[in-house]
């Protein structure tokens, strides 16, 4: 079995999200990013299908 996740990088949900001056979008320099915490879990459940099934 082969199991394909898709995977986001996201601001950082501990940081405090700024507006840029302009209001044209968010202030992403000095943000820390991280992975979606949704697409965390699905990593985790694709190497717990891989461990039931293996891939022959």
């Amino acid at each position: 079995m082969k199991v394909l996740v898709p995977v986001k990088r996201v601001i950082d949900y501990n940081v405090k999200v700024r507006v840029k001056a302009d209001q044209t979008g968010v202030d992403l320099a000095n943000v820390k990013m991280s992975m979606n915490p949704f697409d965390e879990i699905a990593v985790e459940e694709a190497i717990r299908l891989k461990k039931v099934s293996p891939m022959r």
